[in-house]
């Protein structure tokens, strides 16, 4: 074949492959080149991006490209996600030039330095998140320019300047955080003209002046947070009619506004509305009717002498109280300017939360409430009637991310590794656990479902979620908080942090694992009376459990085990997984009751009737009796046991426990493990019997 036919075949045959799904070219020479840049000012240290390379397609299928970067089927870089890496760098002006991105995710960082305005030449942005960062500097006015932008977070650095005027030029825009920064001014009346705007956060900042009317206009605007600034005047009560729940604004001292409890009831020097011309400002006379007149008119009367007089005294009056409005807004500023700038503290937070807004019984958990962080990941306020009783948290997907730094292998208390982002809902089951911190420092476990696992049926749902936030007892873990994410397709559950572990890690020790325990392995022989006060302490959460009382009905726990029952730091058991099952479906219920059952756990009755009781618990109970005397996981049935106590309590207390309390609890696992349910004693039972030791 002539060279002219193989340059043409050559041609053809690169046409096809960049036609075809898996043949994407490679990334061009810019934008490599803009990639390499980016990683350098982004990483410094070369020690977090590692396969950020010279030589390296950005764009290599199967984990050979760059870390984060993906690209579009014609090779052009996409989306830079690297969001929780701790990152400590600057974001670069290189950025621009990547022009087909379309999403930038370097939140949860520790990015310094200034928002380059070079990123208005990423024209087809969309999705814009630099929160929770250190970021400096205002907020350059050029993004108004970037017409793709549907959400922007800013939120949580540490910027500074007014809220550009320029951002009302951004149409598309769905959600705009900008919350718990150092921006001062006024909130620009531009934003009010954004028509898809839905979610607008301002709070913990040092903005001053009104509301805008305009944003009472909005039609798709759902929240409003100004909490923590220095807002004065009356609030449009077009726009607490509409927002209602959503509309937030507690720590403005100066606010006024009719029908909202936490504010004053606002006087006539506060009905000066920047958006609204007012007399004798901007050249507009006042409205002055002549006596039978018929109001504002071409043919009007003039005015009368006494008319022109009440109307020049209306203007001085309302001249005096801007002079006075104005003086009080500059001491305002300049104190602000004498306290400094320095970010809300984690106290700071809760305490301004504390005293927003809100019924007495969601004031009694608001000490742990946060900021709401993102709403662009369709957060569903499931539990939002939940939150306001003081029974749950709402928790937002962000906040999720940002306690459990995106969902780090580092923090996995339980599950499978390899979790990224949606594997949990790839899985449609239990995907994992992780430890988690909150924002004021609060301990979490943070229980991360498929929402596939998830009882459909919405009113049942809700139900069990009631049910197991209204669970208080000292042997019970919490439920703090809950959120569905349907753009994630995962659900979770904030839970308070047992810092100990479950009950089955202090099982099966051998002498060497006791004495590699100081080395920080945490495993170690339970000593006598640790034993008691667990045993005991499982029996009392049981019988909470079981127990009826006013706004509480009983509880089957149905899956109780050595790993449901966790230890604290003075190793005083909680027991876990209460209620769950009635927020799972059906065949994942099922699916843990055949582990129990392997475990031997499961009572013998559940194989004839297919059905747990509260004496299905009580077998449970007796099994982890035995589990702890013996300090073995596996252990013999009742029939099995030997007649002489000595040889069933475990070797490695070497003699130090009481005879008689080890009789005393063999007596109580063999009642509560008889194969007769009706044989097996209730839990209000077993406290009486324990009650004794």
């Amino acid at each position: 074949m002539s060279p002219a036919g193989l340059a043409a075949l050559a041609t053809a045959l690169s046409l096809l492959l960049l036609s075809s799904p898996g043949g994407a070219r490679a990334a061009d020479d810019g934008e490599v080149r803009a990639l390499l840049a980016l990683g350098a000012a982004l990483d410094p240290t070369g020690r977090l991006l590692p396969s950020w390379t010279p030589g390296r397609d950005p764009c290599a299928p199967g984990g050979g490209g760059f870390e984060g970067v993906a690209c579009d089927a014609r090779g052009a870089v996409a989306n830079v996600s690297l969001q929780g890496k701790g990152l400590a760098g600057t974001l670069p002006p290189a950025v621009a030039g990547l022009p087909a991105l379309t999403g930038l995710y370097l939140h949860y960082n520790a990015l310094r330095g200034g928002i380059p305005r070079e990123l208005a030449g990423l024209g087809n942005l969309t999705d814009l998140y630099l929160d929770v960062n250190s970021l400096s500097g205002p907020i350059p006015p050029e993004i108004g320019a970037m017409a793709s932008l549907q959400v922007v977070q800013l939120c949580y650095n540490q910027l500074t300047g007014s809220i550009p005027t320029q951002l009302g030029n951004l149409t598309r825009l769905t959600v705009l955080a900008l919350q718990s920064n150092h921006l001062t001014g006024a909130i620009p009346a531009s934003l009010g003209g954004l028509p898809l705007l839905s979610r607008l956060d301002l709070s913990f900042n040092n903005l001053f002046g009104s509301i805008p009317v305009r944003l009472a206009q909005l039609p798709r605007l759902a929240a409003l947070d100004v909490r923590n600034n220095s807002l004065t005047g009356s609030v449009p009560a077009e726009l607490a009619a509409k927002l209602q729940a959503g509309f937030q604004y507690g720590n403005n001292s100066d606010l006024c506004g009719a029908g909202l409890p936490a504010l004053r009831p606002c006087t006539p020097a506060d009905l000066i509305d920047p958006d609204r011309p007012q007399p004798f400002s901007a050249g507009i006379s006042p409205d002055v009717t002549a006596p039978g007149g018929g109001g504002r008119g071409c043919g009007r009367a003039p005015p009368s002498t006494k008319a022109l007089a009440a109307a020049v005294a209306v203007a001085v009056a309302l001249l005096a109280a801007t002079a006075l409005g104005l003086f009080a807004l500059s001491w305002r500023r300049w104190r602000g300017a004498a306290r400094g700038a320095s970010p809300p503290s984690a106290t700071e937070l809760s305490a301004a939360k504390a005293s927003a807004a809100a019924p007495a019984s969601a004031r009694k958990s608001a000490s742990s409430a946060l900021a709401s962080l993102e709403y662009s990941n369709a957060w569903d306020p499931v539990a939002g009637a939940l939150a306001q009783q003081g029974l749950l948290l709402r928790v937002t997907t962000e906040e999720v991310e940002s306690a459990t730094r995106y969902f780090s292998e580092l923090n996995l208390l339980l599950g499978r590794r390899g979790g990224g982002r949606n594997k949990a809902a790839a899985g449609g089951g239990l995907a994992a656990t992780y430890r988690g911190t909150l924002r004021d420092g609060t301990a979490v476990a943070v229980r991360r479902l498929g929402k596939t696992c998830c009882r459909q049926e919405e009113a049942e749902f809700l139900r069990g979620l009631r049910m197991i936030a209204e669970l208080r007892h000292d042997n019970v873990v919490a439920l703090r908080g809950f959120c569905v994410s349907r753009a994630r397709g995962e659900c979770f559950l904030v839970y308070d942090f047992v810092p100990n572990g479950s009950l089955s890690q202090f099982l099966d020790i051998d002498a060497g694992d006791d004495a590699a325990a100081a080395g920080g392995t945490g495993r170690r022989v339970l000593e006598w009376s640790t034993r008691i006060s667990i045993i005991k302490g499982i029996a009392r959460g049981i019988e909470y459990l079981h127990s009826t009382r006013p706004g509480k009905p009983a509880l089957v726990h149905q899956n109780i085990s050595a790993d449901k029952v966790l230890l604290d730091y003075s190793f005083r058991p909680l027991i876990s997984g209460c209620g769950l099952h009635k927020l799972l479906v059906d065949d994942l219920v099922f699916s843990t009751l055949k582990a129990s059952a392997a475990m031997g756990y499961l009572a013998p009755e559940y194989t004839t009737v297919g059905r747990l009781s509260e004496k299905s618990d009580v077998y449970a109970f007796g099994v982890i009796v035995l589990q702890v005397l013996t300090g073995r996981s596996k252990v013999a049935t009742a029939a099995q046991l030997p007649g002489d106590v000595g040889e069933l309590v475990d070797g490695n207390l070497q003699g130090s426990y009481s005879a008689a309390e080890a009789a005393m609890l063999a007596k109580v696992a063999v009642a509560c493990t008889s194969e007769d349910p009706d044989q097996r004693p209730t839990m209000e039972e077993v406290l009486q019997e324990l009650g004794t030791i």
